[in-house]
């Protein structure tokens, strides 16, 4: 497999299960340092050490865990911070972490609609404010925040996730025209369908009504997300800002 990030640093939030955690292997296995931060400080480091475990003898590239909550301006200073003194750059920052608080309008509380505006949207309003101070000063950078087709479409009962998710475009947008004269670029992903625990924890019936609203007839998985995030990340999208890359087999297109 050609190596599309070789020598590079990349930072992936939310990098502990699912997603995120495919995103960081697919990083690392295209040859990129990796930090894996993760509210869950524990399971940051068990997963770098299972990515590093991977690693064909002689080609391992280093892969570190930390905890950071990225809501907190303070810590997601500090994973900047511990990044570039260890690493000395950072060539991809991706915006993952997220969490879910489902309800209908009806039953939502405002804490649920806080918690989860504050970790998506301000978490990663966070991570392209401190990722790009420092990507503007090298002149280079690829900033991936992940968005998902519920902030095109609007999923009901996520009132709060699907405001958030489509908040990340607007964001990504706006940043995106900030610092592209600084050659740092800025894109979003929006998944679908992505077979992770939390859909395969859905009834069934639900799971395969939703595969079936597919045009490609499947759910996707996790590594086809990695995909187009490596592919934001690498010199083959360097003339690519402002996007949103849909991984969703043609839902809503």
């Amino acid at each position: 497999m050609e190596r599309l990030l070789e020598n590079q640093v990349a930072v992936v939030t939310g990098a502990a299960q699912g997603i995120g955690f495919e995103i960081a292997r697919t990083l690392n296995q295209h040859g990129a340092r990796v930090v894996l931060a993760d509210l869950d400080g524990d399971a940051a480091e068990r997963a770098a050490r299972d990515i590093a475990g991977e690693g064909i003898a002689g080609e391992g590239t280093e892969t570190t865990g930390v905890a950071c909550n990225v809501t907190s301006e303070d810590q997601v200073r500090s994973l900047i911070r511990q990044t570039v003194d260890q690493h000395g750059r950072i060539d991809v920052f991706v915006n993952n972490a997220g969490i879910t608080r489902d309800a209908s309008m009806k039953k939502m509380t405002v804490e649920d609609f806080d918690a989860v505006i504050s970790v998506h949207l301000r978490g990663t309003w966070l991570g392209v404010r401190e990722a790009s101070a420092v990507m503007r000063e090298q002149k280079s950078g690829s900033i991936v925040n992940i968005s998902s087709l519920s902030g095109k479409s609007g999923n009901p009962g996520q009132t709060n996730y699907s405001a958030a998710k489509a908040g990340i475009v607007g964001l990504t947008k706006a940043a995106a025209k900030e610092v592209a004269h600084h050659n740092v670029r800025v894109n979003a992903v929006q998944p679908g369908l992505i077979r992770t625990p939390m859909t395969a924890a859905m009834p069934p019936d639900v799971f395969a009504q939703r595969e079936a609203d597919v045009p490609m007839k499947r759910a996707g998985e996790p590594a086809e997300v990695a995909g187009a995030v490596v592919f934001l990340g690498s010199p083959l999208s360097s003339y690519i800002t402002g996007t949103v890359i849909e991984v969703g087999g043609g839902r809503y297109m």
